[in-house]
């Protein structure tokens, strides 16, 4: 292999990251618009919209080998490209074939970026889409059979100059690959090469390429159309399209919007990887320019220090704080993504669990531009998964049953997202028949969750359903029945550090409230001081403080050590013996104690002194030792020390647990 051959491959190799991006935009755009084509079964500009997010896929994947994402977009056009000719009815049953060739693409491209073989059911479904194009009748009086008429009776010639970019070859593309693609959408009638910017052979480059072409071809695309092939190599390329005879002119499609320019990504960090607004980057820049000026004017002061211009070095330290912290904002928007990333793929999820149950749903979405940390949004997708197909299966009604109940036989499912207090609320509520308590309370005794005699308010009946295991389903299904949807949701919610609670009304629907911090990086806390030990504890976890007054802490058989709030019994924590320290407080009328509320339920922890609240970094203790129960991180303090930063839900846990929350010294 030659040199420049091997130079080629390598610089192919980091533009495939930016094409499997770029191609998942693509497929969420497909998937969207056939299932807002279920609803209008011709729209020829919805049409045009899927059909050139599939061309762009076909036209990328050719660029880089991947045969089978080729041959299988080429059929998927091709079904496409009749629809929107009309010579192709749009029926249901095609809906459903195309949604199917949508999932088989993605199981496709995710093999293709990780080197595995390409998934078994493909040729089948390649299958389904060629019966598809020859099963369907042609509508005589549609639309799209107007235009096929008019496609064939007037056909136009266009001459197409191409010179592309000089750097092509290094940008991993191939300008054959795009004149035979220009073949294909009708007869060529000429073929002209170039030469004039052909350089002497002492001086030619042969990573450089030096030639154009002038293309005569007859077709019934558009002009548009004819553009839209050289999405991917448009950058730096001269490409001028006139019509040299016209008949009468189809159609024109929508203007196509020109694929992203590649970005070098390392191969590896396909999974890492997070596109970044140009805006947010020159705003980062700028601030690094004032805080260099900034940092120049502090050293300067410091270099000459007097006493008289000590106000002087404590304004520049100032403005330098004040740089630093608004730097710490810009990085973390750079993390930021809008959850309407994740609300994307649900559409699809109401549309197919509701056709399983034979019933009717329609989803809202509102808040998708809301944003979170990256990691946030990729790890909400499961929990809220989970919520909407328990929606579906539990909450809402059969069609029969709402209209006996006066309701519209459609039911609605409403997924909200909104910034609130410093967190994002997510929310999925449903109008069907709310949470059945009785039947949570009779399951829950079943299996010994509680005891027949123990009294729960409906709040906490409610909360039964988050148990593992929980489910009031009569059988098992493909949907329900197996008791881990609700469990799930509460564990990853709380993995990230949220929380989750319900509501609901009978006949009127329920609520499923979810709260997230912002980003994972960096949290407001307060600083404990237990004995020597130093703690940092979630603000956003904190309901008050107090001092309790002798006889407010109580031992209780079977409860520990509780402390009496408003007439309300609190399981009361000692830190100090859950991680074995020495402490200067034994007495909790002489220490602190902290009421904590994570997930519905409250308690408190007995702590030596409350230092003040901070801004703290969140670094992984798993990663540098072990998972330790009750701690989410550590963190380093201003004066150097680390300190533990405490997990309220592994705290809720441990308070929970019988004999265990009264951890005296």
């Amino acid at each position: 292999m030659s040199e420049e051959n091997r130079a080629m491959q390598i610089d192919l190799s980091r533009f495939r990251e930016t094409f499997f991006q770029e191609a998942a935009e693509h497929l969420a755009e497909m998937e969207a618009g056939l299932l807002r084509l279920e609803q209008n079964s011709f729209d020829p500009e919805l049409l045009n919209a899927i059909f050139r997010a599939a061309h762009s896929i076909k036209g990328a994947a050719g660029m880089f080998g991947l045969e089978d994402v080729a041959r299988f977009t080429h059929a998927l056009e091709s079904l496409l490209d009749g629809m929107r000719a009309g010579t192709i009815t749009v029926t249901p049953e095609h809906s459903d074939v195309l949604l199917r060739a949508n999932d088989v693409l993605r199981e496709l491209l995710a093999a293709a970026a990780d080197g595995t073989a390409s998934p078994a059911r493909m040729e089948a479904v390649l299958g389904e889409l060629y019966v598809a194009q020859r099963s369907s009748p042609e509508r005589a009086d549609s639309p799209g059979r107007v235009r096929e008429q008019d496609r064939k009776s007037g056909r136009r010639q266009y001459r197409v100059h191409f010179r592309p970019a000089a750097e092509i070859f290094a940008q991993g593309m191939d300008p054959l690959l795009v004149l035979r693609d220009l073949a294909q959408i009708g007869e060529p009638a000429e073929v002209e090469i170039d030469l004039a910017s052909l350089p002497a052979l002492a001086s030619l480059d042969p990573e450089q390429c030096h030639l154009a072409w002038n293309v005569r071809v007859l077709t019934g695309k558009t002009e548009q159309e004819i553009r839209d092939i050289f999405a991917f190599v448009e950058d730096g390329a001269e490409i001028r399209i006139q019509v040299e005879s016209a008949g009468t002119e189809p159609a024109a499609a929508p203007v196509a919007t020109p694929a992203a320019a590649a970005q070098q990504t390392p191969a590896n960090a396909r999974e890492a990887s997070i596109r970044v607004a140009t805006s947010k980057v020159d705003k980062l820049i700028d601030l690094v320019g004032e805080l260099v000026i900034a940092q120049s004017m502090a050293k300067e002061i410091a270099d000459h220090f007097s006493t008289p211009r000590l106000s002087q070095l404590q304004e520049a330290v100032a403005v330098m704080e004040r740089h630093i912290r608004e730097l710490q904002e810009r990085v973390m928007s750079v993390r930021m993504l809008p959850i309407g990333h994740i609300f994307g793929r649900f559409p699809r999820l109401v549309r197919d669990v509701s056709v399983q149950l034979g019933k009717d749903v329609r989803l809202q979405i509102a808040g998708e531009d809301t944003e979170l940390d990256k990691s946030v949004v990729e790890q909400m997708g499961d929990p809220l998964t989970h919520l909407i197909r328990n929606a579906i299966d539990h909450g809402i009604e059969s069609p029969e049953d709402r209209r006996r109940s006066g309701k519209p036989e459609q039911g609605l499912i409403r997924l909200a997202a909104s910034h609130q207090a410093g967190s994002v609320i997510v929310e999925v509520s449903d109008d069907g028949g709310g949470l059945d308590t009785d039947a949570i309370r009779r399951k829950a005794l079943e299996r010994g969750l509680i005891g027949a005699s123990d009294s729960l308010s409906e709040d906490q009946v409610r909360e039964l359903i988050f148990a593992p295991g929980f489910s009031t389903a009569p059988a098992v299904s493909d949907l329900s029945g197996r008791g881990v949807g609700m469990d799930v949701v509460k564990r990853n919610v709380a993995a990230l550090n949220g929380s989750v609670s319900l509501a609901s009304e009978p006949g009127r629907g329920t609520t499923v409230r979810i709260s997230l911090p912002l980003t994972l990086a960096i949290l407001d806390g307060l600083l404990l001081k237990v004995g020597s030990e130093t703690y940092v504890l979630p603000l956003v976890a904190i309901v008050e403080s107090i001092r309790p007054a002798a006889g407010q802490v109580r031992l209780v058989a079977g409860r520990g050590e509780v402390a009496l709030v408003r007439g309300e019994a609190l399981p009361l924590l000692r830190l100090h013996g859950l991680f074995g320290i020495p402490t200067q407080v034994q007495d909790p009328c002489q220490g602190l104690t902290v009421i904590i509320e994570h997930g519905g339920q409250r308690f408190a922890l007995l702590v030596d002194e409350l230092l003040g609240q901070q801004q703290v970094v969140i670094k992984s203790l798993e990663a540098n030792y072990r998972k330790v129960e009750g701690v989410l991180g550590a963190t380093i303090l201003g004066d150097g020390r680390a300190a533990l930063i405490l997990d309220v839900g592994g705290l809720s846990q441990v308070a929970r647990r019988a004999g265990s929350v009264g951890l005296a010294a």
